[in-house]
């Protein structure tokens, strides 16, 4: 069987691409080098492509949006398996201009926040975040988002959400002051151009990251890896495989910091070793038991920003082959 996979070149995929990953007796790998911004020429993403279009047969996928599409279609064509090639903490992914006055998440109410799209896993994980530790409303501030969302939405006529007007950069308009804060996986260009001008809202972020990890038990999941229910159809033990593919690719990964002089950023050893002490030998698990409890919130998160209609089992968002991995 020939099974294309679109994924990020990050470090724990290069054994894809590389070659070096194991791979099982009758499977063909093809990795496809497919960035989450990576457009097709109707302008569609790699969520969007993989999601709508079934470009991929596995692909790289955004949880936010993949738990949307599960709750609208029970049947949907795929389905997820319990890998998780991208997380973030939220703390250190939260900005705000240096005059806005914000010092604390309790001064975001009533403030214009920046989102790529209010659907987008990080800023649902950044306002489900706020609100169980700090008791944010999300429901009190004003959002304004970068595009359309993937998967459409009626968030009420009680949420102040907006569009940022065309041919705004939403980084200058922090830095303006035409909003008060942001949230994004990284800062935009016009940030980096103006760095007196913003800072993240929390001061230590690597105290929030270590205290968040400490209360709740889990390095937070941006993605999955879905595959063609077609496919795993046909091969009932794919699942099973992909987990076991991307675990000894990942291993793989992590033995290329056993070279202190792998990474080009300086001290990388003491900063796998400062990594260890504070989140263990590996935050990045993979398998659906370890990850349960980081699930389920999520979907409580979603189900609370009015993204799904109710709650439901994370379970459901998998194949049942990879339930008791």
């Amino acid at each position: 069987m020939r099974v294309s996979i679109a994924l990020n070149r990050y470090d724990r995929h290069v054994p894809f691409f590389n070659g070096t990953v194991p791979v099982p007796k009758g499977l063909e790998i093809v990795p496809l080098e497919v960035g989450e911004s990576s457009l097709n020429r109707d302008g569609t993403d790699r969520h969007e492509r993989g999601l709508h279009h079934l470009e991929f047969d596995v692909v790289e996928m955004s949880l936010s949006s993949f738990i949307m599409a599960v709750a609208r279609n029970p049947e949907l064509p795929l389905v997820g398996i319990p890998v998780f090639p991208r997380r973030f903490f939220s703390a250190g992914q939260m900005y705000v201009g240096a005059k806005s006055g914000i010092e604390k998440p309790a001064d975001l109410v009533g403030k214009r926040i920046g989102v790529h799209a209010f659907q987008v896993t990080l800023s649902v994980l950044a306002k489900g975040d706020l609100a169980l530790d700090y008791g944010f409303d999300w429901r009190k501030s004003r959002w304004v988002c970068m595009k359309k969302e993937v998967v459409p939405v009626d968030l009420g006529t009680d949420v102040d959400v907006s569009l940022m007007p065309q041919g705004k950069d939403m980084g200058l308009m922090l830095c303006e002051g035409e909003i008060d804060a942001l949230f994004s996986p990284q800062p935009r260009k016009a940030m980096l151009e103006r760095p007196g001008q913003y800072r993240r809202l929390f001061g230590d972020v690597r105290a929030e990251e270590v205290r968040y990890f400490g209360k709740h038990g889990y390095y937070p999941i941006m993605h999955l890896m879905a595959v063609k229910r077609k496919l795993i159809d046909k091969r009932p033990e794919l699942g099973r495989e992909l987990i076991a593919m991307f675990d000894a690719a990942k291993a793989l990964a992590y033995s290329y910091y056993d070279d202190s002089n792998y990474s080009l950023l300086v001290d990388t050893r003491k900063y796998l070793e400062d990594e260890r002490a504070d989140f263990g030998p590996d935050p990045w698990p993979n398998g659906f038991k370890a990850n349960a409890l980081n699930l389920d919130r999520f979907i409580g998160y979603s189900h609370d920003q009015r993204l799904i209609p109710e709650k439901f089992p994370a379970s459901r968002l998998f194949h049942p082959s990879t339930l008791d991995t």
